[in-house]
């Protein structure tokens, strides 16, 4: 038997977290990009931003009222109101063009510049409007607090304060408030170039028609959509043919154009598992071929040029369970994100689990809340070549190696999904 052959059935199983410990110092940062804003959006923030100014930058009204003097309203009750001239009136936008006196108010919107002499705002709802003499006057039948209604300078934010720090995902909170600072230009890591391949002579292309004994490469497809959320950018490439010269050109090709690449399929030991005869050989350098876990022992991992290869099952179960834990840190790592990782929740197991195995089981599964109390609730089907549930699922019940299984109201471990409400 060939050194690569025996290298390909005599596989040494890793535990998840060495894996994964492997596999990240590979995953070498890419360099940064300035965008539009509007192009932000998803993007990983690669430097760390502070306020130009401060939030807000001038003194405004928290509501529709009057911009008073407050020290005119000491003494002020139902038995000895107290009147105030209006004078001006300041719309949100504008600024006042009337120095007040003591004596004096200024009819005010929410969000209008408060004059630089008034420290309060009353509501509109506390005055009463009257005519004197020919000339508006607001009534107060009580003290007003110095302060009152009046949005501070620097309240959020003072010059100079951190607003973003580097690695965080931006979305729409995010774009927001740097649309506030008048930050149009971002600086963004760049995304990942991401190489996707399929093997398998079984596979039909999804517009091909069914055929008896074949599948539709539905891998290739969720691969594309899990590189996307990751925030790499996925690249489908042409299904590797089952010819070790062939595959070997392909990949080589695709490790030297792209930032990382990914196959499905063909990593077991059958005669035609063309990725695992790959990995055994030596023109790349295999980092692990099987981790205890299921599903998706086999998923492997190279390096070839300081590059990452991840070459995960066929089966969708075990493809889309790969990826969660490996290549998604990796791409993570890749754009600076300081938690690459699925983040972990502990629930209650709402129902037994009676599988035995001692690899640990990563359970595609639901999370509910009951009575304030989270429950993780196994897929009924979770075997590894099943797909249909993976729509269904949010989290990735972690069920440790065990001959008994588990019961109900034990305590789990879960990683949530991506996309998850928890």
């Amino acid at each position: 038997m060939k050194s690569a052959d025996q290298a390909k059935f005599r596989r040494k199983a890793l535990p998840v977290p060495e894996a994964q410990a492997i596999v990240l110092p590979y995953a070498k940062e890419t360099e940064s990009e300035t965008v539009p804003l509007p192009e932000a959006l998803g993007r990983i923030l690669a430097e760390r931003v502070t306020a130009p100014h401060a939030y807000p930058h001038f003194r405004r009204s928290g509501m529709d009222g009057f911009a008073i003097l407050s020290r005119d309203t000491v003494g002020c009750h139902s038995e000895h109101p107290v009147f105030l001239e209006v004078v001006d009136e300041i719309p949100a936008g504008s600024v006042p063009t009337v120095k007040l006196k003591p004596g004096q108010a200024a009819r005010i919107m929410t969000g209008a510049k408060v004059p630089d002499e008034a420290d309060a705002v009353v509501m509109f709802e506390m005055t009463e409007s009257i005519i004197r003499e020919g000339k508006p006057y607001i009534q107060l039948i009580r003290e007003i607090e110095s302060g009152k209604n009046i949005t501070p300078v620097g309240l959020e934010l003072s010059e100079g304060d951190v607003i973003l720090e580097p690695g965080r995902r931006l979305s729409a909170g995010e774009l927001s408030v740097l649309a506030t600072f008048g930050i149009h230009r971002v600086p963004v890591k760049k995304r990942p170039r991401v190489a996707v391949f399929s093997t398998g002579s079984e596979l039909l292309r999804i517009d091909e028609p069914l055929q008896d004994g074949r599948i539709r490469n539905s891998n290739t497809y969720m691969l594309y959509s899990q590189i996307f959320e990751a925030g790499g950018e996925p690249i489908l490439l042409e299904a590797i043919e089952d010819d070790l010269t062939q595959a070997k050109a392909q990949v080589e090709a695709a490790i030297a154009n792209y930032d990382l690449v990914v196959t499905t399929g063909g990593v077991s030991v059958g005669n035609y598992d063309i990725m695992a005869d790959l990995l055994s050989s030596d023109s790349v350098e295999m980092l692990f071929n099987k981790v205890t876990m299921r599903p998706g022992s086999v998923t492997s991992a190279a390096v070839k040029d300081g590059k990452l290869l991840f070459a995960l099952s066929g089966n969708p179960g075990a493809c889309f369970v790969g990826f969660e834990l490996f290549v998604r840190p990796a791409i993570g790592r890749m754009m600076g994100v300081p938690k690459p990782f699925l983040p972990e929740l502990t629930a209650e197991l709402a129902r037994p689990y009676r599988k035995i195995n001692n690899f640990t089981r990563f359970v595609r599964g639901r999370l509910e809340v009951r009575k304030g109390k989270l429950y993780a609730i196994p897929a009924e089907l979770d075997e590894s070549g099943v797909m249909i549930t993976i729509k269904d699922s949010d989290a990735l019940i972690v069920i440790p190696p065990s001959n008994t299984g588990m019961q109900a109201g034990e305590q789990v471990t879960v990683l949530k999904l991506p996309g998850s409400d928890f």
